[in-house]
């Protein structure tokens, strides 16, 4: 029989527990199973069958059951696969304090997993842990009817196979030999254990006390559990004396064990049973605040306290120390706290293991601040004690409070107080006391002693004293007339300062004002284009990197897993009635977030890169059932966001089909942009820290707060290097930087200038050189931070500049500097420094600058206009044929749905390739090219993106005074961009094209980029999709018609992807 018998161990009885299954029951089959301490299953029919089969039994209260803590639940097996009492193995344990049904339901469909019932939950559970047998011997000893010996993994692992377990064939069978029992000596009788309950972590120091062991040799203790576990023989660690032995309790789980002593090899003492009991666990203290001092008692509430040896306090400077601990019941400790600080951890230390607890706060010790003591009613007196207000919620039996006086010099004994109630109003708390004296006499309240006593703190309340007010009351009318008097002469002489100093400042702003005003004005009619035409080859990323970076913008990398069976997984997805009911049954699951689409679509985009044109008809399945989504709602909106798997796998899709566009095309004229947004932005100020510059399109960026700088000429001298063969390369070069550069970006501009110079870049790094200043003979190291940087008062280091290296008074101190820097930005708190910066700096206006925007974009107009004509033009009179294909495609939809508004359509196709490829790469020139996007790189492009997406609207724009200064820039051009736009969508639907002529051009692709990308690794990606959601895609290719085969494929690459898993290397 394969049937197995479990318990459940709880401290409340429990009835029936039954498995079914389809089985019938065994004629006959009656067992009877009887075990040590009263465990025992009474003679019950227990239904059997060569099967996983079905078990009735009852189970009653037993002696292992903590009838104190019917809190802790354990499901035990006790049973083996020939319904002999086994060792009980723990299947589960419910810790947490619910009520648990004893019905046991056998799963239907996996006889290996049970249903345990809870109050509103019901949780499946495993009946067999077989990994953690180890080795042949263990594994099949254990008589687990789920568990055997597989010989390849060496392994003791879950039997899967339908067919009967072949144990080993019997050889040999022993005689049966009689044990005589030795009746030569007689037990050690009448010992006691201490302590009798301990924790499942066991227990180091455990007393026997009996007698005659200093005459006993060889003493062992037996610890017997269950009675089909095996017993433990553990030696006692010192014999105290001769009533007292000690040893040492290993750690078991959760039950109670029968402990005896054998000595003299006597028989077994009588048994005594000790308790394991969970680890003790707390739930909340009373009060949990305390006062500096320490010594207040709290009440920590929780569950198994008397297994715990002490309680230890830790702050956060991880200092620790013991407090004193007084065991109440089993649910509470006292805790006699020391001084500690603000906040303090308190655990619960068991054998040398800190469990957490509960966190204690420390607070200032209580501030009494006056007393009132009225004696009118002799001999009961009344005290009434006045505290600022806290929040130690302070109870009446903590307060100690004593009064002493003196009678004829002598003071006399202390009179105690009982306090009575404490009273909290908004200003202060009110402790009032009272007490009778026996001795009736007059108190001479000038030698009253008042002391207040909270646990380790004692203080004196002093009485207030109404004597100094009177000296204050009699100077202060004198002290405020001459304070007044002063006050009016001193704001008199302020005032006509202030207007004196304010007519200045208000002159020197208003001229300062028309210079500027000036200066941009003359700056914007007089500055001239000046983008290098020349920037030499292009640096393109090949097409394995910008897909990557197109597909996973924000991913580094992925490993493959496996290689077997991602053959059948690949011809699985070519599936296209699979691959569609897969992609809407993960895009159904409620875990299965945005990101997790992107990244499937971007996995399934490179597992399909050589079939293009399969891909292509998914592509169109899935807009079709998207605009079926869309139809009903608002077709406009269609395609505007990335929150399925066919709006990424149509970005995809785009980036693929135009890679060689975007190069042949577009690539040079967008490479130009940026080389001269860069070269427009180096021109003027830029601040280090912030990335803020002078000349920018985007007002975010906006450096207004420098815009007096010099050009210098810097005759430059480069070291020749034995590396570099070419002869011709010039190393005396004339670099032009800015008085307000730091040291790095005057480099910067040297490189570039060098670069100009020979047309290549010089054989090392940036990094890897310095710049040193000659002066005659003296020679001196410019660095961004040396000993003559300058330090400003809140301790930021300002960054060296050319104008600080250049000057002769820079003087070289030896000082530590913090990191935090400046360059251009001052701090709020650094006044400027200097009689040219006076009255000015404060009074700068942002919107005074605004003009610098205006001129970098018309420095920049032509390239950019540029830039949007090689998109939306046809050369040669012919789209590129994805643009074309798709757009049709969308034509051919709106027309089969009826949808006569044109707009809709221009929508759609907006949607689909400027917002969903177009913009991405104008934002992100690192996708298509080998450079380094810099923050106010990344500013300048969302102006420029945001004008290309203003010219596919279809509204005409509204702009005021308050707009938005990047709305304002192209306001102008947006018209004009919006009739080339719409001439463009009609030319590209007036062209023809014929099926055929898509199809070759996606197969070329394909065969183009074939090998390029990894799909091995784009499957094991997928896979892992599939593996996390493999229940609701079976369930959902159970229910779909024509998906049987599928559905049989699928279940044999798990099996496949399974076993590999299982022999994986670890």
């Amino acid at each position: 029989s394969m049937s197995t018998a479990l318990r459940v161990d709880s401290g409340t009885p429990f009835g029936l527990m039954e498995f079914r299954n389809r089985c019938k029951r065994a004629q006959g089959s009656i067992h009877r199973v009887q075990t040590r301490h009263d465990i025992s299953i009474p003679e019950q029919s227990i239904l059997t069958r060569r099967c996983r089969g079905l078990v009735w039994t009852w189970a009653h209260k037993h002696p292992l059951i903590n009838p104190k803590s019917p809190r802790e639940k354990q499901l035990l097996a006790i049973l083996n696969n020939n319904m002999e009492p086994n060792c009980p193995e723990i299947l589960y344990e419910i810790e947490e304090e619910s009520s648990v049904f004893p019905k046991l339901v056998l799963d239907p469909v996996d006889s290996d997993y049970i249903y345990l019932s809870f109050a509103n939950e019901v949780r499946r559970i495993q009946v067999a842990n077989c990994n953690k047998y180890g080795s042949c011997k263990e594994c099949l000893s254990a008589k687990d009817p789920h568990c055997g010996w597989c010989y390849l993994s060496k392994s003791c692992s879950r039997c899967i196979s339908t067919g009967v377990c072949a144990f080993c064939e019997i050889k040999h069978i022993s005689p049966f030999v009689a044990c005589k029992p030795d009746d030569s000596g007689q037990p050690i009788c009448n010992i006691s254990i201490e302590p009798l309950w301990i924790s499942v972590l066991g227990k180091r120091d455990v007393i026997i006390k009996g007698a005659n062991f200093t005459e006993a040799s060889n003493i062992t203790v037996v610890l017997t559990g269950t009675s089909s576990c095996k017993q433990d023989n553990i030696q006692v660690s010192k014999v105290l004396n001769d009533t007292h032995v000690r040893f040492s309790l290993p750690p078991r789980r959760k039950e109670a064990k029968s402990v005896c002593i054998k000595a003299n090899g006597r028989k077994c003492s009588p048994p005594i049973t000790v308790y394991y009991v969970s680890e003790p666990s707390c739930t909340k203290m009373e009060p949990n605040i305390t006062w500096a001092s320490g010594g207040r008692k709290i009440t920590l509430f929780g569950r198994n306290f008397n297994v715990t040896d002490s309680v230890i306090i830790s702050d956060d400077e991880r200092l620790k120390f013991t407090v004193s601990l007084e065991l109440l019941c089993n649910n509470k400790i006292y805790v006699s706290l020391s001084k500690g600080c603000k906040i303090v951890n308190v655990s619960l230390k068991v054998e040398n293991v800190l469990i957490p607890c509960i966190k204690l706060q420390y607070c200032p010790d209580p501030i009494f601040i006056d007393y009132q003591l009225h004696t009118e009613m002799d001999p009961h007196l009344e005290l009434k004690l006045y505290k600022k207000n806290d929040i130690l919620d302070i109870s009446e039996n903590e307060i100690g409070v004593t009064l002493t006086h003196m009678m004829n010099d002598i003071r006399l004994e202390p009179i105690i107080f009982s306090v009575q109630n404490i009273t909290k109003t908004p200003d202060h708390t009110t402790i009032l006391c009272k007490v009778k004296r026996k001795k009736p006499g007059k108190i001479e309240l000038s030698t009253v002693e008042v002391w207040v006593t909270l646990g380790n703190f004692s203080q004196e309340v002093q009485k207030k004293s109404s004597h100094k007010y009177l000296y204050v009351l009699t100077l202060l009318p004198i002290l405020l007339l001459g304070v007044i008097v002063v006050a009016i002469i001193v704001t008199r002489y302020k005032s006509k300062q202030l207007t004196r100093k304010l007519s200045q400042q208000i002159e020197l702003l208003e001229c300062e004002i028309r210079k500027k005003i000036r200066d941009g004005f003359a700056e914007l009619q007089m500055d001239q284009s000046d983008v290098v035409d020349s920037f030499g080859t292009v640096p393109f990323l090949d097409y394995k990197h910008f897909a990557l970076r197109t597909f996973f913008p924000e991913v580094n990398g992925f490993c493959l897993i496996f290689d077997e069976s991602l053959t059948m997984l690949h011809a699985l997805i070519c599936n296209k009635d699979f691959l569609v009911t897969l992609i809407h049954t993960l895009e159904k699951q409620k875990n299965f977030s945005v990101k997790d689409r992107c990244l499937f679509a971007s996995f399934l985009t490179i597992a399909l890169q050589s079939k293009l044109v399969y891909l292509t008809h998914i592509l169109e399945v899935l807009t079709r059932d998207l605009m079926e989504q869309s139809s009903n709602t608002q077709p406009k909106l269609m395609l505007r966001r990335t929150e399925s798997v066919v709006e990424k796998l149509l970005t995809n899709w785009m980036s693929v089909c135009l890679s060689g566009f975007l190069r042949e095309t577009v690539g040079e004229p967008f490479y130009k942009l940026v080389t001269a947004l860069n070269q427009r932005i180096n021109k003027g100020p830029v601040d280090v820290t912030t990335c803020k510059a002078l000349y920018t399109l985007n007002e975010d960026w906006l450096l207004w707060q420098v815009t007096e700088f010099k050009s210098v000429a810097l005759n430059v001298f480069f070291e020749k290097i034995p590396e570099d063969e070419c002869a011709d390369t010039c190393l005396d070069i004339e670099a032009n930087v800015l008085d307000c550069d730091t040291i790095e970006q005057a480099k910067e501009k040297i490189f570039q200038a060098f670069l100009n110079k020979n047309g290549s870049l010089y054989g090392l790094q940036l990094r890897e050189i310095g710049l040193e200043l000659q002066s005659g003979a003296q020679q001196k190291e410019l660095l961004d931070i040396d000993g003559s940087s300058v330090i400003l008062e809140d301790g930021i280091t300002k960054l060296n500049t050319i104008v600080h290296a250049l000057s002769p008074f820079s003087y070289c101190l030896d000082v530590e500097y913090s990191n935090k820097h400046c360059h251009l930005i001052l701090p709020d708190s650094q006044e400027p420094q200097g009689a040219m910066h006076k009255g000015k700096q404060k009074f700068e206006v942002k919107e005074m600058y605004l003009t610098k925007l205006l001129s970098t974009k018309v420095a920049i107009h032509l390239v950019v206009e540029n830039l949007f004509k090689s998109i939306w033009s046809l050369p040669n009179n012919k789209a590129p044929i994805a643009i074309k294909y798709f757009f049709d495609f969308l034509d051919a939809q709106a027309e089969s749905k009826k949808i006569t508004d044109p707009d809709v359509v221009h929508i759609w196709k907006t949607n689909s390739l400027p917002l969903r490829f177009w913009v991405n790469i104008l934002k992100n020139p690192q996708f298509v090219f080998d450079i380094k996007k810099t923050p106010h790189i990344d500013g300048c492009l969302s102006v420029i993106a945001q004008a290309f997406m203003d010219a596919f609207s279809l509204t005409e724009q509204q702009l005021g005074k308050d707009a938005p200064t990047n709305k304002l820039l192209y306001a102008k051009d947006i018209p004009r961009y919006q009739e080339e736009v719409k001439a463009y969508y009609k030319a590209i639907r007036d062209l023809p094209l014929l099926p055929s002529e898509a199809e070759e051009f996606l197969t070329q692709e394909s065969k183009k980029h074939e090998n390029e990308l990894n799909e091995d690794v784009a499957l094991t990606e997928i896979y892992k999709y599939i593996a996390k959601y493999y229940d609701e895609i079976q369930s959902k290719l159970e229910r779909e018609q024509g998906l049987e085969d599928a559905q049989k494929d699928l279940l044999h690459i798990k099996a496949l992807f399974d076993e590999k898993k299982k022999c994986k290397w670890m």
